[in-house]
Order: C-alpha cells, then sequence, then structure tokens
C-alpha cells in the first residue's frame, strides 16, 4: 500500500521563515504549486483522503477538487511562544527557552505548545491507523508532518532535519508485507 503526502502550497509566512501552525490561507504562488500538483494526483490511485483542518490545507484539498476526513493528529506542530516568529525573533524575545530548545530539540515542549515527540506520536499514531486500513491513502498535511512520517519509515524522529520538503511537492511511503520504505520525496 502506498500514503500519498501532499504538503500545501506556500503561504506568505513560509516566505518570511516564521515558525507555526496558525490558520492562515495559500498565497498566489501557493494556489499555483497545486494547481501543478493536481496534474500528479490525477495519475495516482487512492481509496482515501485525510487533510489537516487548518485552512490552507483545506484549500489545497478544494484546489485538487479532493473531499476527504479531517484529523488533527497531521496538523502541524503547535510552537506555542515561537508560533509567528522566526528564528531570529526567537532567539531574541526568548534566549532561555531557545538555547533548552537548540540542545534537546526532541523531547523539549515549547512552553504552550508541543514537542518534536509529541508531533512525530501523533503522526506514528495516524500512520498505524492508516496502515491497518490496507488501503492507499493521499494526506494532505505540513512539513513537519511529512519529515515525522518520513523518520517513521526508520523508527527515529533523529532524522527529523534530513528532509526538506517544498511547498505543493508529493512524498510517498509504501508499506509492503510489513516493511516500510520511502517510494520517493519531493515529486
Amino acid at each position: 500500500m502506498d500514503i500519498i503526502f501532499i504538503r500545501h502550497g506556500e503561504i506568505k509566512e513560509n516566505k518570511r521563515g516564521v515558525y507555526g501552525s496558525f490558520d492562515t490561507s495559500l498565497s498566489q504562488i501557493g494556489r499555483e504549486q497545486i494547481l501543478k500538483a493536481k496534474e500528479l494526483v490525477q495519475d495516482i490511485s487512492f481509496e482515501r483522503v485525510y487533510i489537516s483542518p487548518l485552512k490552507r490545507t483545506m484549500e489545497t484539498a478544494e484546489l485538487l477538487g479532493l473531499k476527504g476526513d479531517f484529523d488533527r493528529r497531521i496538523q502541524e506542530i503547535n510552537f506555542g511562544i515561537f508560533e509567528g516568529k522566526t528564528y531570529e525573533e526567537i532567539k531574541r524575545d526568548y534566549p532561555e527557552e531557545t538555547y533548552t530548545w537548540t540542545n534537546d530539540y526532541i523531547y523539549y515542549r515549547i512552553p504552550n505548545g508541543e514537542s518534536l515527540m509529541d508531533l512525530y506520536s501523533r503522526t506514528a499514531n495516524f500512520l498505524e491507523d492508516i496502515v491497518s486500513k490496507d488501503k492507499n491513502a493521499l494526506v494532505i498535511t505540513h512539513e513537519g508532518v511529512i519529515r515525522c512520517a518520513l523518520c517513521w519509515v526508520f523508527d527515529n524522529v533523529e532524522y527529523f532535519y534530513r528532509f526538506k520538503l517544498d511547498n505543493g511537492s508529493l512524498t510517498t511511503i509504501s508499506i509492503w508485507e510489513g516493511y516500510k520504505y520511502i517510494k520517493n520525496v519531493n515529486k
């Protein structure tokens, strides 16, 4: 079976390099990215569609002409007090928290937010549910979730920063006879 991930199209916050799970719309470039991705999606076989319940992923689904089930487990990580800030702003405004976060990026729970392990755990839980259904699925979500899904293939969240996903790109994980592997990234 295949699990095909689509990263939502660009939002203006992506251009600014800010962290966040805030609810915002696609930019014009983001809409164009998804219309290009639509051509690829038409050639893919899948039985179920899952969508993060944020505006940018819902708009992505609409542009793709898809309806599906909303699932909060595939929502972007909650950056808590870092929400809506660039890394430079976070360092300036929260130096102690930034130090702790960069030295324990997996387990440090951002105040009023989540840790990377929190995101990984809910992503893995979602994926195990999908695998139990044994049907090809299309998942419209965020870069953090897709990175965690790729880490899930290795059963190791430490690979999180080894992946970079483009807006509007497709990434596929295949499961065959209990074995997980990465079929493609950034298609």
